[in-house]
């Protein structure tokens, strides 16, 4: 039997455009309405890379910002409650891979200039050999920025560590 596959995950907002609107800017997404005011698909672009750093056949998952006020697809087109954000405990994380070209300084400072809420900064995780820091998006969305460490990882000393 074949395994059920991830193919979306969809970012809540009160403001879906400003939602598409800063992940564009953080990350440089194009950001399509689909349809525009009532729900955006965040297009990541590109391919995963094979282990030699050339693009597979894989293309990267895309991502989708959705009104909680009447959130798309439903039948009834209403939609149905509730209809505002989470924000009394954890919701989802959202994990996104640093690419080469980027850094995690760099992105948590345009999160932070769009109005996100720095979590952490500079941490190093052994048990999945990475370094991560992560933001809270205005609309409550927690964001771990995952860099890959490689081999051999050289925990830099103001890095805090497990």
């Amino acid at each position: 039997m074949q395994p059920n596959t991830l193919i979306f995950v969809d970012f809540p907002s009160d403001d879906v455009e400003a939602c598409a609107s800063f992940y564009g800017d953080v990350f440089g997404w194009e950001v399509q309405g689909r349809p525009a005011g009532v729900f955006h698909r965040g297009v990541p672009g590109g391919f995963f890379p094979l282990e030699d750093g050339s693009p597979s056949t894989v293309g990267n998952l895309h991502v989708g910002f959705n009104d909680v006020r009447n959130c798309r697809p439903h039948p009834d087109p209403m939609g149905v409650e509730p209809r505002h954000l989470a924000r009394d405990g954890r919701g989802v994380r959202v994990w996104i891979l640093v690419s080469d070209d980027d850094s995690e300084d760099a992105i948590l400072g345009r999160a932070e200039q769009h109005g996100a809420t720095i979590l952490w900064r500079r941490h190093y995780w052994a048990e999945f050999n990475g370094f991560n820091g992560a933001f809270e998006d205005p609309w409550g969305t927690t964001v771990v920025l995952w860099t890959k460490a490689g081999t051999d990882p050289v925990i830099p000393e103001e890095y805090t560590s497990e």
